[in-house]
């Protein structure tokens, strides 16, 4: 956030239109927004991998009740914060988000039991390539996003529904469409996002304020993140023998 009281050692500052001021609040926010969203991954990975060598995964899903205390868990942290962040401090919503970050990467362990870390590395360089590419298209752009919000939405319950569906169905055919259809939906998300976490930049708000807009937008951004990488190892990935 840009200091407007910060002593004027340069003159520089004076000169200075209001809108570079706020430029550089914005992306000191994004930085803040991107930082955690890196860290957040990082754990994931980290807890993912170290899950699935220690050997912890393997024995916590032999147990049809721990299997599914393990996909679910991660739904609480995610829960509170969608609906108290507003009335939680900065503090309890960085816990949240690491808490929600660790617990993924539990879940998430199996990957690295089913696929190649070959192709676990080649399709996460992907996805970042990808994931940059339409963030800074996102920050960038001056169409308005907001337009294609609710086809996302829609495309993204149907994709949740489509997968519920198939659980009980377990069609190649349904998974490769819902795979195919939510890679276009979370490219898509991952612009749209990244425009509205910038659109809800304030100069004025305090650090608090800011912490908590920040950890939300890398929440929305590690979750496009993440579902782009899953939906895309399920398509291009090696499985193991």
């Amino acid at each position: 956030m840009s200091d407007h009281h910060a002593p004027d050692l340069t003159g520089l500052a004076r000169t200075l239109p209001l809108g570079a001021e706020i430029d550089a609040g914005l992306r000191q926010f994004l930085l803040s927004v991107y930082n955690y969203m890196g860290a957040g991954l990082v754990l994931t990975g980290v807890v993912a991998y170290g899950a699935a060598e220690t050997g912890l995964y393997a024995s916590l899903v032999q147990t049809p009740l721990l299997f599914w205390v393990i996909v679910l868990a991660p739904l609480a942290p995610v829960f509170l914060l969608s609906f108290r962040i507003e009335k939680m401090g900065l503090g309890a919503a960085q816990t949240a988000f690491w808490t929600y970050a660790g617990l993924v990467g539990l879940s998430l362990a199996g990957i690295f039991l089913m696929y190649t870390g070959v192709s676990i590395a080649r399709t996460f360089f992907i996805t970042a390539a990808t994931f940059l590419a339409m963030s800074l298209y996102g920050y960038t752009t001056r169409a308005d996003l907001a337009r294609f919000g609710s086809f996302l939405m829609l495309g993204l319950f149907g994709i949740i529904i489509a997968g519920v569906v198939n659980l009980f169905l377990a069609s190649s055919a349904l998974q490769l469409a819902i795979s195919v259809i939510g890679v276009i939906v979370f490219v898509g998300l991952t612009a749209y996002d990244t425009q509205r976490i910038k659109e809800i930049y304030l100069a004025s708000d305090n650090s608090a304020v800011a912490g908590k807009k920040a950890i939300m937008g890398a929440l929305a951004l590690y979750l496009d993140f993440l579902n782009l990488f899953i939906l895309l190892l399920q398509l291009t990935g090696n499985r193991r023998q």
